[in-house]
């Protein structure tokens, strides 16, 4: 079950950057190390149905209804287009504050979950994917799957900790240099932009 070609492969997928890294990057340069860290476990948390959907088989709904996946599919573009359209216009985003409120935390950890709970891909990727993993005629496969979706979501909040503090190390510069501000402030609204439209090209 669980075994070094599953933890390397988890690792592979993690670092892959996407819309949850770059949230995380983000708000680590905008909003602080601590805010990073909410950021990180709003996105970790994103995960857990897409992973409880996998375990208990929901997603073949997904996969077989094409009604069902592209109305999840057009809520996540629209939902990154918003983001996109918000931290474009967003000019105050880089003040200094790295004790974020109690609102500011959940806003945070809504906004990550709402990232990866958006995706209808997350949900097909894990119906692929963790059940290589499952040892055949293994007992307790759900139980199997929980453990091995338990460690992916481990490792998941752990590199995006260490994703939010690495730009938060770069923060100082940016709050320093209003043209770099900009520049960043426009290439975030982009990403958002450009993920938003690349799911709504993705076929399931």
């Amino acid at each position: 079950m669980l075994s070094v070609n599953f933890l390397v492969t988890c690792l592979i997928v993690v670092l892959i950057p996407g819309t949850g890294v770059i949230f995380t990057v983000s708000t680590g340069l905008t909003a602080g190390k601590r805010a990073s860290v909410f950021a990180a476990l709003g996105c970790t948390a994103g995960i857990l149905p897409h992973l409880l959907a996998s375990v208990l088989g929901l997603c073949a709904l997904l996969h077989t209804s094409a009604l069902a996946f592209e109305a999840l599919k057009y809520t996540g573009v629209a939902y990154l287009l918003y983001l996109a359209y918000a931290t474009w216009r967003d000019r105050s985003a880089f003040a200094m504050n790295d004790a974020p409120t109690v609102a500011t935390a959940r806003g945070l950890m809504l906004r990550g979950f709402l990232l990866n709970i958006l995706n209808p891909k997350l949900t097909i990727f894990f119906l692929a994917f963790l059940p290589q993993f499952v040892t055949p005629g293994g007992t307790a496969p759900a139980l199997q799957m929980l453990v091995l979706s338990g460690v992916f979501m481990a490792m998941t909040f752990a590199v995006f900790v260490i994703y939010g503090l690495l730009a938060n190390g770069f923060r100082r510069a940016v709050i320093e240099s209003p043209q770099v501000q900009n520049w960043l402030r426009r290439s975030f609204a982009a990403a958002f932009a450009g993920l938003g439209l690349n799911l709504a090209f993705a076929q399931r």
